[in-house]
């Protein structure tokens, strides 16, 4: 299956990307899933794993939502005011 990962704010300057494709195995591939397989190869991310708010089409999402292919899975940093 094939995803479409989004890199907002922070997660942009450190993956370099707007947005990629991510190759994943598997019909009960999970968010947590495609997150290990990103600090894999961006380790930096790991960091803020706890605190990433994420979205599978457009929609909030946890480490457990079960992904298919084609979603698009977007990782934003916590909300921040002033």
């Amino acid at each position: 299956m094939k995803i479409t990962v989004l890199f907002f704010s922070i997660f942009r300057e450190k993956t370099g990307f707007n947005e990629l494709t991510l190759g994943l195995g598997g019909s009960s591939t999970t968010v947590a899933d495609a997150l290990a397989e990103l600090f894999a190869s961006f380790e930096e991310l790991r960091s803020w794993e706890s605190k990433m708010l994420i979205a599978v089409n457009c929609e909030y999402a946890d480490g457990t939502t079960v992904l298919q292919d084609g979603d698009e899975l977007a990782l934003m940093p916590p909300v921040q005011g002033g």
